[in-house]
């Protein structure tokens, strides 16, 4: 029996190198493209296939199983969206391409036709509504974002509100800069003759002398000369000869006290005494006694310290801020420009001299990118020395500043930028600067905050050093905005996005659930909304709104509890409404519109109003009872029999428990964390949205209401 080596075994043995002189016959020609020539039937087969599929083509295998994973990865989405195609129901389908689309709360503008899609820029989940159907109110001119906070987060965040008015600032800059002297108070004393120094009454440098103080004595012929003549012409009486000889001891810089000895005493002084021109220092002593010294010969430098300079540094950002026309006039000359300074020393701490700019230099520097100023400060005491390092403050006055100028052309005179010397502005702690705007967060009403878009002016300081902006654009005097807790608002548009529920408008989610929680220590305050909502209106419909107290139509609501009241014209007559999906009742029943307010200002015929049925009178007339039952079944039978039952099992509205579904029309069918939910009319959407959990604790407490009626109806 013979026995067959395996395939890989037979390639082994033929792929063995051969020596380079042996020749090869077909017969040994094996290994390459061709099988060995032994092997038979599968056998043969099996070498194909071995070295076909799994020893060449391995690496290409490899290669085409990661070009599948690539094009998997790629087309991902593409393959999603076809299995939801395929896998989505017939209805639900239909539902999707017919009237019904899904928008973004925040972000209006995002709109899509599948329901799990989220906005692509705040990540929330959408919101249904039927297509063209506007009843999502745009956020006004200026707005960027509006957010809605419970009680509890608002105490969470610490967020307190300022009511933006007019506040004394003063536009503050920093230099740092050396003390000098003021050169206006430098003088030099010079030999007016040459002669000898005999003697020296001041012989140290920095001595504090007086002005007229005798400095020293100077023996000079040619002065010797010039007083004898002056003797000779006094005994003389040669006037003329006198007078001249005079001012030529005077032009030598003998001064008049002195020749008035001379003429007294008759005689000849030997001697003429150098005094000092002015009070200061003796900064410089250029002689000794017993010198020679020309004429002009420089012999004393003496500075007055009862004024410094300042030279310091501003950067180039700053010369805005500063009246460049002051480097065009003399510094001694005064102005109404000139710009007050404080000036610090590390050697004095704690003490601060006044002073004022004085000049600022033409030129600047362009390696520090700063320009040099010089201030011109009062040094009692002499404390400041020359050569100290000082900070210095500039106080810029609003009226002053460039930009608050321009901006004050634009300005309405009712509401002016500046008033008085006082700026309207905020503070630093309200502002978020996100790098491409600006936004400072306003109290729409309690719990409701906008983010709105601002132009400020440059950074100034106001009272106890608080850091303010003025208001160049965006904000009205009055606006109630957020300073403390500002960044933590603006968190809940940016960082939180899943919380659905507390943004404004939010259709909420199974995630917001946790999120929406409120604690009993931090209730809602209604009154506090009621009466900033009614704040909005103008005075007049204001004090109106505030005596009719209740809408007309829904007359358990009070006016402002749905937000700003909705004023309407009947009969002549100002009718104010809790809500824009009020209108069309009122207007279609403006006669029952009308006597429903007149039962309202009658306090003797008033009567509390139904808890069931939401009307004043109680349902006494059985006849009106009929009629507005007819109304309601009218208006639910425009609904599907689906809807229609669902309506009939919640029976009342869930934000209005006490208004009838179908008393205000078709009631409105909501999609509220898969629930369905309905509501009475267009204006109880949005705040059946806003707080998707009391929504649905109403919707369940109403259907536990009505549960033992639908057992009992047949």
């Amino acid at each position: 029996m013979s026995f067959q080596k395996p395939a890989h075994e037979c390639n082994d043995v033929e792929r063995r190198p051969v020596s380079t002189n042996a020749t090869l016959s077909p017969e040994m020609d094996e290994g390459g493209l061709r099988a060995p020539p032994d092997l038979k039937g599968w056998r043969k087969f099996w070498w194909w296939f071995d070295f076909l599929i799994l020893v060449k083509l391995a690496r290409l295998r490899f290669i085409a199983v990661l070009v599948a994973i690539g094009l998997v990865i790629t087309q991902w989405d593409r393959l999603v969206q076809y299995y939801e195609r395929w896998t989505r129901p017939a209805g639900a389908a239909g539902a999707a391409s017919s009237d019904i689309e899904y928008f973004c709360p925040m972000h209006p503008t995002v709109i899509r036709d599948n329901p799990k899609d989220k906005c692509p820029i705040c990540f929330m989940p959408l919101s249904k509504r039927k297509k063209g159907d506007a009843h999502t109110e745009a956020l006004p001119a200026g707005v960027v974002n509006r957010v809605q906070l419970s009680p509890y987060r608002v105490v969470l965040a610490g967020a307190n509100t300022w009511k933006v008015d007019y506040q004394p600032l003063v536009k503050e800059i920093e230099a740092v800069g050396y003390i000098e002297f003021n050169e206006r108070g430098e003088r030099t004393v010079s030999a007016r003759v040459a002669g000898r120094i005999d003697e020296l009454f001041v012989s140290e440098t920095g001595k504090f002398v007086d002005a007229g103080e005798k400095l020293a004595a100077i023996y000079s012929p040619e002065l010797l000369s010039a007083v004898q003549s002056l003797l000779i012409s006094q005994r003389n009486r040669n006037e003329e000869l006198l007078k001249s000889t005079r001012t030529k001891l005077e032009l030598l810089g003998v001064d008049a006290r002195q020749i008035d000895e001379i003429l007294a005493h008759g005689r000849t002084d030997t001697h003429v005494s150098i005094y000092s021109p002015i009070t200061g220092h003796v900064i410089k002593k250029k002689v000794r006694e017993g010198q020679y010294v020309e004429e002009g010969q420089a012999l004393y430098e003496i500075a007055d310290l009862s004024s410094v300079w300042i030279l310091a540094q501003i950067y180039e950002d700053d010369l805005a801020f500063l009246p460049l026309e002051q480097s065009h006039r003399h510094a001694t000359e005064g102005s109404e420009s000139d710009i007050p300074v404080i000036a610090t020393t590390r050697g004095l701490p704690g003490e601060e001299f006044e002073g004022k700019l004085t000049f600022i230099y033409p030129h600047v520097d362009q390696d520090t990118r700063t320009v040099a100023v010089r201030f011109e400060v009062a040094n009692p005491g002499h404390k400041l020395r020359p050569g100290m390092t000082a900070t210095v403050t500039l106080r810029v006055p609003p009226q002053d500043v460039e930009a608050l100028k321009i901006a004050q052309r634009d300005q309405s005179e009712a509401n002016p930028l500046v008033r008085n010397d006082h700026v309207l502005a905020v503070p630093e702690s309200a502002v978020i600067d996100t790098g491409s705007q600006t936004i400072v967060y306003r109290q729409a009403s309690p719990g409701v905050f906008e983010g709105v878009k601002v132009v400020l002016g440059p950074k100034m300081s106001g009272p106890g050093d608080v850091v303010f902006y003025p208001v160049l654009h965006g904000l009205a005097l009055g606006a109630e905005i957020v300073t403390s807790g500002s960044f933590l608002v603006d968190a809940e548009t940016r960082l939180n996005p899943a919380a659905g529920s507390i943004y404004f408008g939010g259709s909420g989610t199974k995630s917001s659930t946790a999120a929406t929680t409120v604690r009993p220590s931090t209730p809602e305050d209604p009154d506090a909304m009621v009466k900033a909502e009614l704040a909005k209106l103008p005075e007049s419909d204001r004090l109106l709104a505030e005596a009719q107290r209740y809408c007309p139509v829904l007359t358990n609501n009070l006016l402002g509890s749905m937000g700003v009241p909705v004023k309407l014209t009947i009969d002549g007559e100002p009718v104010f409404l809790c809500c824009a999906g009020c209108k069309a009742q009122a207007l279609k029943n403006s006669k029952a519109t009308l006597a429903q307010l007149k039962r309202r200002a009658a306090p003797a015929t008033e009567v509390a109003p139904s808890a069931t049925t939401g009307e004043a009178d109680g349902g006494t007339d059985i006849a009106k009872a009929d009629s507005e039952e007819a109304e309601i079944a009218a208006a639910l039978a425009e609904l599907s029999a689906e809807d229609q039952q669902l309506a009939r099992q919640q029976r009342n509205c869930a934000v209005i428990p006490t208004s009838r579904l179908g008393s205000m029309g078709a009631p409105l069918k909501l999609q509220i964390q898969g629930r369905d939910v309905f509501v009475c009319c267009e204006g109880c959407t949005q705040r059946a949205t806003d707080d998707p959990k009391r929504t649905l604790d109403t919707v369940d407490r109403l259907r536990k209401a009505q549960a033992p009626t639908a057992e009992t109806t047949p």
